[in-house]
Order: C-alpha cells, then sequence, then structure tokens
C-alpha cells in the first residue's frame, strides 16, 4: 500500500501528466488511464486501476467531510446549503429547494494564471490569423 507522501507525489504526477498531454475536448477515466499508460510506462489495466484509486481516495475523503487539496492545481471542497425558496422557470412556481451538501472546487493560483495564460496566447494567435 502506499504511504501518504507517495499517493501525494503519485498524485501530482498524475495531474501533470493529465495538464501536459490532455485534448482540447473532454477528459475522461479512459483518457487519463491513456495518458497514464503512455507516460508512465504501466500497462494498461495497471493505468486504469491507478486512475480509479486516485478518484476513490478523493471521493472517500469528500465523503466523510474533508477537503481535498491538491498543490498547483486546487481545493475540492464539501458545503452545506441551506434550505430555500426557489422559482420553477416555466410556471413561475415557488418551490422549496431542499437543504443538501455540494462540492465545490477552488482552483489554485497556478491553476489560474496557467489557464489565463493559455487563453491570452489563443486570443494573439487568432487575433494574428
Amino acid at each position: 500500500m502506499l504511504n501518504k507522501v507517495n499517493k501525494v507525489l503519485l498524485l501530482n504526477n498524475l495531474l501533470n501528466i493529465i495538464f501536459i498531454y490532455m485534448e482540447k475536448n473532454s477528459t475522461t477515466r479512459s483518457s487519463l488511464s491513456e495518458a497514464v499508460y503512455k507516460n508512465v510506462g504501466l500497462s494498461r489495466n495497471e493505468s486504469s486501476t491507478l486512475v480509479d484509486l486516485v478518484f476513490n481516495e478523493i471521493s472517500k475523503s469528500l465523503i466523510y467531510g474533508g477537503d481535498v487539496k491538491i498543490s498547483s492545481f486546487g481545493t475540492f471542497i464539501v458545503k452545506s446549503k441551506n434550505e430555500r425558496i426557489g422559482r420553477n422557470p416555466k410556471t413561475g412556481e415557488e418551490v422549496p429547494i431542499s437543504a443538501r451538501q455540494v462540492v465545490t472546487f477552488r482552483p489554485s493560483n497556478v491553476l489560474k494564471s496557467e489557464v489565463a495564460e493559455l487563453s491570452n496566447s489563443n486570443n494573439l494567435n487568432s487575433e494574428n490569423n
């Protein structure tokens, strides 16, 4: 079994692979597994198992009330929402919305700046064409 430090290093490496090798399309579990397979040297089955283990650890932490902080990526947080009154957009009828817990994501400053840089470079490229 992996110790805590190895899990963090493995997760950071996995996220770096995702950023570098993912296409502009939606990222799926299978595309993540394929990226791990191509770049880490694990078999396809091992890569798939590794990706599943990472997501299972993230899910478990969130289910049991913990935040998930991933260096240079962001933080997943479970927030409690109070009961409130909403409105049906079709009929305009008021409808009670029950109290619930939701998962939110707060990106790190590193991720925000990388996205902004990519957005700026794409805007420059489209203006030059």
